[in-house]
């Protein structure tokens, strides 16, 4: 399971996450929804409050809020996280090939070397 702090700071190192990019409507959609302040920044605050109490209740809101953040990840749309290292890189993380293949394996349970949604979403339960 991974913790909040964890997952923003995954999305940037500054403790901010910009809009990089990206399908221009949605994008819109998430900053007009969890951007309180208007600034055009997701800071911890913001991504913590829309984690503990902004994320739909539905389960057919929270799988498409899922696939969304999934998707974001699985940058060839062949349904899994293959190219972690990249996608992070991108991301301006700096993480080692090792760690994402240890971050892969931790949540790969049917051990293809790759994380598909289902296992994204167990990954994902708070």
């Amino acid at each position: 399971m991974l913790s909040v702090d964890l997952a923003f700071s995954s999305f940037d190192k500054n403790l901010r996450l910009g809009v990089h990019g990206g399908a221009e409507e949605e994008v819109g959609r998430v900053m007009a929804e969890i951007d309180e302040d208007g600034d055009g920044f997701i800071d911890l605050r913001e991504f913590t409050e829309f984690h503990r109490n902004g994320m739909s209740s539905s389960p057919d809101a929270t799988n498409k809020e899922l696939r969304n953040a999934f998707d974001l990840y699985d940058k060839n749309g062949n349904g899994l996280i293959s190219e972690l290292h990249a996608v992070m890189k991108s991301l301006g993380e700096k993480c080692s090939l090792a760690d994402c293949s240890r971050m892969i394996a931790s949540v790969d349970v049917d051990s293809d070397g790759c994380v598909n949604f289902e296992e994204f979403k167990k990954m994902m339960e708070v």
